[in-house]
């Protein structure tokens, strides 16, 4: 284990954080909230830590996959940690725990919250900048961000390009890891402030359309409002709609755009069945809700149910978490799909959650052909995808990591079995469900705020939306004795 190039970048990513902070820093002198310190504070331990551990000299500077996984899963929650301190200082949250899953739950793009249902809107605007903000820093991911902006060995940086970045493979864009780096945030920024734009077009205030196109660029989903985004106009809910949609796609298809291969972008695969899920869970959700007389939504016209529809299943399939109306109410048939949408999650390499479909359809296509193996043993087939044939390692992979995913999903239903504020089964598993697949929202009694739960049920969620976001690996591999042992 090379303990020096762990150390060393954690050091470069805690440098990273401390010019980040400068940002809510200056929304704090806009809005003369009197916060300065609690973003002061936290950049000078950032700076004096950073400085020692980056500073610190290498025997050798390669790396292999074993410190690529620690270097992902150590740094997310070691930015996590001097994260919260702003919610601690300015006493916004004051609790150790509830501000660590507060910040977790941001750079995770999750979105599950602990304020206080009510009381979203009396926070300061620096710390709801803030807020949102780690949403923006997640969702591409701050170790992206590094590999742009530092240079390093070109064979080791893909080693951390594939720990932090979601899907089943992942591959460079270009040939250097910098430059596809670059592409990526490159885009990512194009597309926050396309969404920024035509928000204020809707004339969504400048403050309001910053932190929710944040939220949505990152597919987290903190909101500044108590009710989400539901007081502002049909055409930002649509907007936001269409941007969650977009920030849950492949991000290799929109460079395909940028380089004018339309043929390759609409023969993907990947993108056919996105879209599809999406279109068939909205009309299964608008038909369900349209002919529920119990439902919340009736007596609403069937325009407004569809445009409902639309926003909840792009904001649930892309793991972002905003809402416009009260899911909990909806007939039971709708909540079901909502459930299901949880797990399959967007894209590989979106800023998405969940599954990802790109292993929902190897999954699919590796059980169609388990079937057609049943039915004609002798009969030899490749599963096939994108036009090119899954690896068997790759399809193995994607068992496990199912499996595993499902394996975490009911420890994580036990543990909050014993919580007394968990008074069912739905409540359990839409808490467990939406932390691991990093959505937000839940059923019951955390529909709107887990801050009742235990600091037991709280520290269990924070594994769960790590394991979620950084793909299961980096954060297990921390558990394992023999990931420090020396070679």
């Amino acid at each position: 284990m090379n303990y020096r190039i762990i150390f060393r970048m954690i050091g470069k990513l805690l440098l990273v954080e401390a010019a980040l902070l400068i940002l809510p820093l200056i929304v704090s002198f806009i809005y003369e909230d009197n916060l300065y310190w609690s973003y002061l504070i936290p950049m000078g331990c950032l700076l004096v830590i950073g400085l020692i551990l980056g500073n610190l000299k290498l025997k050798h500077k390669d790396f292999f996959a074993k410190e690529g996984l620690v270097i992902v899963g150590l740094s997310w929650i070691v930015l996590s940690l001097f994260g919260c301190l702003p919610f601690i200082i300015s006493e916004s949250i004051p609790n150790f725990v509830d501000a660590y899953f507060e910040t977790i739950s941001g750079f995770t793009t999750t979105g599950a919250t602990i304020i206080k249902e009510g009381y979203i809107e009396a926070l300061p605007q620096s710390i709801l900048f803030w807020r949102s903000f780690t949403h923006w820093i997640g969702g591409m991911g701050i170790l992206v961000f590094v590999l742009a902006i530092l240079p390093r060995s070109e064979g080791s940086n893909i080693h951390i390009l594939r720990a932090e970045s979601p899907g089943p493979t992942v591959g460079k864009i270009v040939s250097k890891i910098k430059i596809s780096a670059r592409i990526l945030y490159g885009i990512y920024i194009v597309l926050t402030f396309i969404q920024i734009i035509f928000l204020l077009c809707g004339d969504m205030p400048l403050f309001d359309s910053i932190v929710h196109t944040f939220a949505t660029a990152g597919t987290g989903g903190f909101g500044i409002k108590n009710d989400s985004i539901a007081s502002y106009s049909d055409y930002c809910q649509i907007v936001i709609g269409i941007f969650m949609i977009l920030f849950g796609i492949n991000f290799n298809c929109f460079y395909l755009l940028l380089i004018g291969n339309f043929k390759r972008l609409f023969k993907s695969e990947e993108f056919a069945w996105y879209l599809g899920i999406i279109f068939v869970a909205i009309i299964f959700i608008s038909i369900d809700l349209k002919f529920d007389t119990t439902s919340i939504v009736n007596g609403d016209s069937t325009g407004t149910i569809v445009k409902k529809a639309f926003v909840h299943v792009a904001s649930i399939i892309t793991t972002t978490g905003f809402t416009i109306t009260n899911i909990d109410a909806w007939p039971l048939f709708s909540k079901f799909i909502l459930i299901l949408l949880m797990f399959v999650g967007a894209c590989a390499g979106s800023t998405g959650g969940g599954i990802k479909v790109s292993r929902v359809a190897i999954l699919a296509k590796n059980a169609k052909r388990a079937v057609k193996k049943l039915l004609h043993p002798r009969s030899v087939s490749n599963i096939r995808f994108e036009g090119e044939i899954v690896e068997e390692r790759v399809v193995s992979e994607t068992l496990n990591y199912f499996i595993v995913i499902m394996l975490l999903f009911v420890v994580g239903n036990i543990i909050l079995a014993l919580d007394p504020i968990v008074t069912s089964l739905e409540t359990a598993t839409s808490a467990v469900a939406s932390c691991l697949n990093n959505i937000g929202p839940g059923y019951g009694s955390i529909s709107v705020t887990f801050e009742g739960l235990t600091s037991i049920s709280k520290i269990t969620l924070i594994i769960l939306m790590l394991i979620g976001r950084l793909e299961i690996f980096p954060i297990l591999i921390l558990f394992s004795p023999k990931t420090w042992k020396k070679n």
